[in-house]
């Protein structure tokens, strides 16, 4: 992507410094929702789908996920994976039928398990999804609701596809959508930051991790 001449990349750097609007902010109490920490798309050396991204993105998400713990926040992660048919992948599975593509994410299959150096915890809640959103099809508004959630967290991948279907939905649904920048990824350079320049002007806070990890810190929670 080149606008002016300038590519992606420098477009959401030159955002950053000057930004157009004010953040969505902290809220009083949130989810981390890690969307699609699976070896289909953390493993570039194994898999054609897999991600470039920041090499410490899964040491990134475990942090944020251990102080949500401390702080009683709910954990998510989503994973996808479908019936041996393939059928649940539905029109979006037509698109190919080579043996990386979408629709042989086969449930139980090496490429659907999680990322070995993911550290979740019993307490943690395991969605499996099917089509880009994290909200699409599954009980995760509910479970927000439930835990009187108003700021949503969002890592993972792709930055162009899941990450941003999910923030678009979780904004459309009312919540304070937060992304931390080291720990969503996606296979080029260009979309990545296309669409972390989309998503830090229209539907999310694009913040350093760090800055994450200290506004997390700082909500009141259910006390």
């Amino acid at each position: 992507m080149i606008e002016d001449g300038k590519t992606a990349r420098e477009l959401y750097h030159a955002l950053k410094s000057a930004p157009p609007r004010a953040r969505f902010g902290f809220g009083r109490k949130a989810a981390l929702i890690n969307v699609d920490v699976q070896c289909a798309y953390t493993q570039p050396a194994t898999y054609v789908t897999a991600y470039e991204t920041d090499p410490r993105q899964i040491a990134h998400i475990n942090a944020l996920a251990a102080l949500c713990r401390s702080r009683h926040f709910p954990v998510v992660w989503t994973y996808v994976a479908y019936l041996p048919s393939g059928e649940d992948c539905g029109v979006w599975g037509t698109r190919s039928d080579t043996p990386d593509s979408l629709q042989n994410i086969k449930e139980g299959s090496p490429r659907a398990q999680f990322d070995p150096r993911v550290e979740r915890a019993a307490g943690d809640i395991t969605l499996n999804k099917r089509m880009a959103s994290a909200f699409f099809e599954t009980n995760l508004r509910s479970l927000l609701t439930f835990h009187k959630v108003d700021t949503v967290v969002v890592t993972g991948g792709s930055t162009s596809g899941c990450v941003r279907a999910t923030v678009v939905d979780g904004l459309s649904c009312g919540y304070r959508m937060i992304v931390p920048e080291e720990c969503v990824a996606d296979r080029h350079e260009s979309p990545h930051f296309a669409n972390l320049h989309d998503m830090a002007v229209k539907y999310a806070d694009v913040l350093p991790v760090a800055e994450v990890l200290a506004g997390l810190d700082g909500m009141l929670g259910d006390g």
